[in-house]
């Protein structure tokens, strides 16, 4: 079995996730660190539409017929978003912090669930080549 193979693409998925939640926890960082900060415009990135585009892609090479197809997860990118400040008023700076802190909680638990995943999956992998013992 080629090593390519070894891994089903959930493996993918999720180490594609992790790499765009910490893009995304970075983010998230810079926009609460400059919450004082005049005229700055808070960044969110939004990957999740990429995630289901190339996981879709993957299953529809499967309904197909044409066996299970690889997804390719290398090319999904995150899209950079200004926000400008809904206000309009004051300092021009597009942070709500309570917004942002939350966005930070779910980016949190979203990346320790996929990493307790990712642990489960390699979990059954040494299962299986320890042969169940």
């Amino acid at each position: 079995m080629p090593i390519s193979g070894l891994f089903d693409r959930t493996i993918g998925l999720l180490q594609k996730s992790l790499d765009l939640r910490m893009e995304n926890q970075q983010a998230i960082s810079a926009n609460i660190a400059n919450v004082d900060t005049p005229g700055y415009r808070a960044v969110h990135l939004e990957f999740e539409p990429g995630l289901k585009k190339a996981l879709a892609a993957a299953d529809s090479g499967l309904a197909a017929g044409s066996g299970p197809a690889e997804a390719d997860f290398s090319k999904v990118e995150a899209r950079v978003v200004k926000v400008a400040d809904p206000s309009g008023i004051g300092d021009r700076n597009g942070v709500n912090l309570d917004e942002e802190m939350l966005d930070l909680a779910e980016n949190q638990m979203l990346y320790e669930a996929a990493t307790q995943m990712i642990s489960k999956k390699l979990g059954l992998l040494r299962y299986v080549i320890q042969e169940g013992k």
